[in-house]
C-alpha cells in the first residue's frame, strides 16, 4: 500500500526562541545534528521497507519558506510531489483538508500519513513498525493517530486517553478521548494510570476517510478549502491556494474540527522515543546530558555547571557558565536568553516582550534566506549599512534597481557575474564593483562554489523594500521576499 506523506511545516517555534523565529522556524535549524528537524522527518517518511512504501511526500507550506523546503529537500535527495502554499496560517485542519483533496483527486484510494516536521523520532525502523499496525486499521476503514507512551508525567503535551490498555505488540485501540493539557498533578494520575499516551498530531488515514469526516463534523471548511484549491495557481512548480476562499476558512486545528468528534478514530501506542522539541528543556533532554546533566554545543564551555544547557549558535561567539544549575543560555549575534531551566515553556513570553517594544529580534532571524542564498547584516547605521552575502552556485538575484541607495560589493570567495546597467563583467576574490544609485543591476554565481561577498550600501534608506525587480527567476512580485 503506497503511502502519501504530508509534511506540514508552517509553524514558528516561539518556546525555542532566538533559535527559532518567525522568519527562519525550528524546523529549518540543525538543532539535533548535521540535518535539520523538517530533513530528519522527510527522511523518515521516505524510500521503501519490506512493510511500507511511500510516494514522494506533499508539503504545505507558506511562501516565504518555499524554496527553502525545495533547497533542504534537494539537499537529503528527495524530490517534492507537490508543495502547496498557504496564502496565510489557518492552523492544521484547513491543510489537512486541503491535502486530502488533492491526493484524493489524484488517486481515490490515497492514503496519507500526517506528520509536523519539527519532531524528533531517533527509532525510524520503530516508527515505521508502528505505521505497519495503523495499515491494517486503516484497511477496516479507521482514521490513525499515534499516542505516544509518556516518558514522564509531561505537563506541555495533550493527551489520549485509550478505550482499553494497550495490548502485547502495541495494537491498535479505540480512542475514548482526547484530554487537554493537564496540571502536575493530574500529568502524574494519567502517567500511573497506564492507559493515558501524548498526543504526538500524527494522523494515518485514506483520504476519503478524512474528507468524509470533515463532511459530517466540519462541513463549513469544505467549501472556501476546495475553493482554495480549484482557483489555485502553479507558480514555478508551487502550488498556491487561492487566497480569498482560503481566508474563510476557519482557523482551526484538525483534532478540534474533526478527530475529538470521529467515531471511527484509533491510536497505534508507540513505545520508543519522540519529542517534539517544545522547548530548551526538551532539547536538554534530548541532546543528551552528560553524567552533571550539563548539554554544550558550539563554542561553549561549562565550568562546574550541573543541569544546564549551553549553546552559542554563531561562529564569532564563545559562551562560558561557571557554576550554573538549572540554567538555560543560548547566545547568537543579535540576542542571548538566558532562563532557569523550569521556565522552559515561558520563553513564548520574551517573544511577546520584544513584540511589544518593536525589537526587529523577536521575529527576524540574523540571516535572511533567499530562493538564491542568504544575506545578513553585519553593521547598520545612519544611511549604511554592511552585508555579508552568500550566493549557491548557478543561482542569481534578481534584476533590480533602488531608489535610495547605492552599493559598492566586494567579492571575498568565488567568483560574481555582475550586471551594471549596460555592462556586464566577471568579478573575482579582492575585486570590486560600484553599483550608483538607480543603476540596474543584477547579481550572478556561474560557479560551482558558494559566491561571499560584502555588501556596502549607502543612501538616505536601506531598507529591504526599496527594490524594483525587472526580471527574476523566482517569479517573486514587486517587494515579495520568498
Amino acid at each position: 500500500m503506497l503511502i502519501t506523506p504530508i509534511l506540514l511545516c508552517g509553524g514558528s517555534g516561539t518556546r525555542l526562541w532566538p533559535l527559532s523565529r518567525k522568519s527562519y522556524p525550528k524546523q529549518f535549524v540543525p538543532l539535533m545534528g548535521e540535518e535539520t528537524l523538517f530533513q530528519a522527518s522527510a527522511r523518515r517518511l521516505s524510500g521503501q521497507t519490506d512493510q511500507l512504501r511511500f510516494a514522494a511526500p506533499m508539503v504545505l507550506t507558506n511562501s516565504d519558506f518555499r524554496f527553502i523546503v525545495t533547497e533542504q529537500l534537494q539537499a537529503i535527495g528527495i524530490d517534492p510531489g507537490a508543495v502547496l502554499i498557504e496564502p496565510e496560517g489557518r492552523n492544521t485542519a484547513p491543510a489537512v483538508l486541503a491535502a486530502a483533496l488533492r491526493a484524493q483527486a489524484e488517486d481515490p484510494d490515497a492514503v496519507l500519513l500526517v506528520a509536523p516536521s519539527d519532531h524528533v523520532v531517533p527509532d525510524t525502523a520503530a516508527f515505521h513498525a508502528a505505521v505497519a499496525k495503523g495499515l491494517e486499521a486503516v484497511a477496516e476503514g479507521q482514521m490513525v493517530t499515534f499516542g505516544i507512551t509518556p516518558a514522564h508525567a509531561e505537563t506541555a503535551y495533550g493527551y489520549l486517553e485509550l478505550a482499553a490498555a494497550p495490548e502485547a505488540g502495541n495494537a491498535p485501540v479505540p480512542l475514548k478521548q482526547f484530554v487537554e493539557k493537564p496540571d502536575a498533578a493530574r500529568a502524574a494520575e494519567m502517567l500511573a494510570a497506564g492507559n493515558f499516551k501524548w498526543n504526538a498530531g500524527i494522523f494515518l488515514f485514506r483520504a476519503a476517510d478524512v474528507i468524509a469526516a470533515f463532511k459530517t463534523h466540519a462541513p463549513a471548511l469544505m467549501e472556501p478549502v476546495q475553493a482554495a484549491l480549484d482557483q489555485a495557481k502553479t507558480d514555478l512548480g508551487f502550488l498556491r491556494l487561492a487566497a480569498e476562499p482560503w481566508s474563510r476558512a476557519e482557523d482551526i486545528s484538525i483534532d478540534y474540527a474533526v478527530m475529538e468528534k470521529a467515531e471511527n478514530l484509533s491510536v497505534v501506542p508507540f513505545d520508543a522515543a519522540w519529542s517534539d522539541l517544545g522547548g530548551w528543556d526538551a532539547v536538554w533532554r534530548e541532546s543528551g546530558p552528560d553524567a552533571t546533566g550539563v548539554v554544550t554545543s558550539g563554542g561553549a564551555t561549562a565550568i562546574d555547571c550541573r543541569d544546564t544547557l549551553l549553546r552559542a549558535d554563531s561562529e564569532r561567539l564563545e559562551v562560558v557558565g561557571i557554576g550554573l544549575d538549572g540554567i538555560i543560555a543560548v547566545a547568537m549575534n543579535d540576542a542571548v536568553l538566558v532562563a532557569d531551566k523550569s521556565r522552559a515553556q515561558d520563553v513564548k513570553k520574551a517573544v511577546t516582550a520584544l513584540k511589544q517594544k518593536g525589537a526587529a529580534q523577536a521575529t527576524q532571524f540574523p540571516k535572511d534566506h533567499r530562493p538564491w542564498g542568504w544575506f545578513e547584516s553585519l553593521v547598520v547605521g545612519d544611511r549604511f549599512q554592511v552585508k555579508r552575502i552568500q550566493v549557491h552556485p548557478g543561482a542569481s538575484l534578481s534584476l533590480q534597481s533602488h531608489l535610495h541607495r547605492s552599493e559598492h560589493w566586494i567579492v571575498v570567495k568565488g567568483t560574481a557575474k555582475v550586471t551594471v546597467n549596460d555592462e556586464v563583467k566577471l568579478v573575482t576574490e579582492n575585486q570590486s564593483v560600484y553599483v550608483p544609485l538607480g543603476a540596474v543591476h543584477r547579481m550572478e554565481n556561474p560557479g560551482k562554489v558558494p559566491m561571499v561577498l560584502i555588501e556596502v550600501q549607502t543612501g538616505a534608506y536601506v531598507g529591504e523594500d526599496d527594490i524594483v525587480r525587472y526580471e527574476d527567476v523566482y517569479a517573486r512580485g514587486q517587494g515579495e521576499k520568498g
